[in-house]
């Protein structure tokens, strides 16, 4: 049987790179991929035995039913590309100013179309079903996986597995971390309203700018201060805006950031933390504020479970030098998680990282470039895996 697969990926190594590149060349931000999804749709539509749907006009699931009874399992690529202008001058590069696969959900894609036409191949052998996930908007919260829950995608699926290539380990390993492995994402915005005046005299006003410098260091030492120092937590002010001028003091300043955390407990937690901060703040210097405060993507949590078929997965048809385990959990966050949320599930990272090839950029860089012999690795993994758990 491995033979067998390893010809059938040989044979459509081609074509995986053909859908990488085009759907490289024609990005589109999350919640707006449709001509994205409608491009997938139709690919998968030319693949024999897959029953297609379309559970939102951006996303697309498709089912391959083996001929044997047996449980479901899913796999899972996002679609959807960045806000941001590429800089590199690849004949396929983006053709949509401003917008760019600069976080490999293309290669996500193509590595999932191609896993979908190989394991149709042996339809017959299946014992069990496999549902291919092609979901939208992974990069904005609340996030495409949730609309796709509540569609149903993960009706009667055992256990669902997912794939991110990754430029900071090369090309042809494969990095996981057991349990926790990416951070929660919250966002907050915090209005301060104090009462605007001259530059010459501060003291008729109550200066929101000297207000909103303290809330910025006082932010920072909540995690360094309130918090326990083996609760990991990164807290961050992004945004800054005052709309005032050289003697100008404004009424009111607007600051933005993210909580990002491994802790449940902290992210409870920190929310109130600020609150009581900010009540002080204002209420010392007869100003006032207002705090929103954004879920946005729960703790990423490889199961035991599925790490143990992932893990084995790897070894046996990479070899054991392939695989390398995190120590630690990455403080970005992926909507993954909220599939593994409702049943086991774990994420692997493709390595894409060659230096000779210039592939060593980060993810969310307008010069991110893809080592694309990483493709056929994670081809590999989508049907090894399911190879392991039908086959």
């Amino acid at each position: 049987m491995r033979e067998n697969l390893t010809a059938l990926l040989d044979k459509i190594a081609p074509q995986v790179i053909a859908w990488r590149r085009h759907l490289h060349a024609n990005p589109e931000l999350s919640f707006h991929e449709q001509r994205t999804a409608d491009y997938i749709a139709q690919q998968l539509a030319a693949i024999k035995g897959l029953s297609i749907s379309r559970p939102t006009p951006n996303s697309v699931v498709a089912d391959l039913t083996g001929a044997m009874p047996g449980p479901c399992y899913a796999l899972r690529a996002d679609i959807d590309a960045l806000p941001i202008e590429e800089l590199n001058d690849e004949p396929f590069r983006s053709t949509n100013p401003g917008v760019m696969h600069a976080c490999g959900h293309d290669a996500h894609s193509a590595m999932l179309l191609g896993a979908a036409w190989v394991l149709s191949h042996v339809q017959p052998q299946l014992k069990g079903s496999v549902r291919f996930i092609f979901q939208h908007a992974e990069e904005v919260p609340p996030g495409g996986a949730l609309d796709l829950i509540e569609k149903g995608v993960l009706n009667d699926v055992a256990m669902i597995f997912g794939l991110h290539v990754f430029p900071n380990i090369p090309t042809h390993s494969i990095g996981f971390a057991e349990g926790v492995f990416s951070a929660s994402s919250d966002n907050f915005d915090i209005v301060l309203e104090g009462k605007g005046g001259h530059g010459s005299m501060p003291h008729l006003s109550c200066d929101p700018v000297v207000l909103g410098a303290e809330v910025v260091l006082k932010l920072q030492q909540i995690v360094s201060r309130r918090l326990d120092p083996l609760d990991k937590a990164v807290l961050t002010v992004a945004s800054f805006r005052a709309e005032g001028g050289y003697n100008v003091i404004p009424d009111s300043v607007e600051l933005a950031g993210t909580l990002r955390t491994h802790s449940a407990k902290v992210r409870e937690q920190v929310p109130v933390l600020i609150k009581e901060m900010l009540d002080g703040l204002t209420m010392a210097q007869g100003a006032r504020y207002t705090l929103k405060w954004t879920k946005g993507y729960a703790i990423g949590f490889n199961h035991p479970d599925a790490c143990r078929i992932a893990e084995r997965t790897v070894t046996v048809a990479m070899g054991e030098n392939t695989l390398q385990k995190f120590p630690n959990p990455m403080f970005g966050s992926e909507d993954f998680s909220s599939y593994q949320e409702k049943v086991p599930g774990c994420f692997l990272f493709i390595g894409s990282g060659n230096p000779e090839k210039g592939t060593t950029w980060s993810v969310h860089n307008p010069r991110f470039k893809l080592d694309e012999e990483a493709l056929q690795v994670g081809v590999k993994t989508h049907i090894s895996l399911i190879e392991q758990l039908l086959l």
